[in-house]
């Protein structure tokens, strides 16, 4: 499994939805989004643009919905249908890869409203990749606990202000798991330094965000990671070897 992506921008996104859907997709409950969070990555660097909006899903929210986001029927009752912001969020994501912590699920509420549109609207997969984080730490850390909190744990990311589940900061957050968790540079681009870039060719964009935290594995962590190399070693081929 490649966990490094190739695409240049990325949308960091997590939706907020009325209820779960169970059976074969949002069709078969008729759940519906209620608030949409995204960040905007470019060449694994975040630029600081976001697409933000609450909606108003013109049904009632489960309790045990609210229960997780804290998004109540009052709140949404005076947002904007997703019909009024749907051309914005297209225009957002159209052409980039996302990322989301169980694609599925929120792509599948995407395609959802996408087809309750008149004219309908496209399919997520027809404008855009996408990449599911949730997969990536799986085959990172098999067995364990792979949900954001645990994910924040294990990358020593703050997480304190996630009290309850909210789209724009679980797309914050998302967005530091994903890149400490595909730690790595892209290729740089060997070309002629062009004004605002250094050398190398990497190119600084503007974000009003701390860096990210960089945790030093510890000399017993090392011996370990050699020791699971060696045993990956025994059962084939280890790409993290030369």
């Amino acid at each position: 499994m490649n966990i490094i992506s190739n695409a240049r921008r990325q949308i960091i996104l997590d939706t907020e939805t009325t209820g779960m859907n169970q059976g074969a997709g949002p069709v078969f409950m008729g759940h519906r989004i209620i608030e949409i969070g995204c960040v905007e990555v470019i060449d694994r660097k975040l630029t600081g643009r976001h697409f933000h909006e609450y909606i108003n899903p013109m049904q009632l929210i489960d309790e045990e919905a609210i229960a997780v986001h804290g998004i109540t029927n009052e709140a949404v009752a005076d947002k904007p249908v997703f019909a009024q912001i749907a051309k914005d969020f297209i225009e957002f994501i159209d052409g980039a890869e996302i990322v989301a912590h169980n694609a599925n699920f929120d792509v599948s509420f995407m395609d959802h409203e996408f087809s309750l549109l008149n004219p309908k609207g496209p399919k997520t997969d027809e404008i855009c990749q996408v990449l599911d984080s949730l997969e990536i730490a799986k085959f990172l850390h098999p067995g364990q606990k792979n949900n954001l909190d645990a994910l924040c744990k294990r990358y020593g990311i703050d997480n304190s202000r996630r009290e309850l589940h909210g789209a724009l900061l679980d797309a914050e957050i998302l967005a530091d798991v994903y890149l400490i968790m595909t730690g790595g540079q892209t290729k740089f681009e060997l070309s002629n330094d062009k004004p605002g870039q250094e050398g190398g060719g990497i190119q600084r964009l503007p974000q009003n965000r701390a860096k990210l935290k960089v945790i030093a594995a510890s000399a017993d962590e090392l011996i370990k990671h050699e020791e699971r190399l060696d045993l990956v070693a025994k059962s084939g081929q280890c790409l993290w070897r030369g």
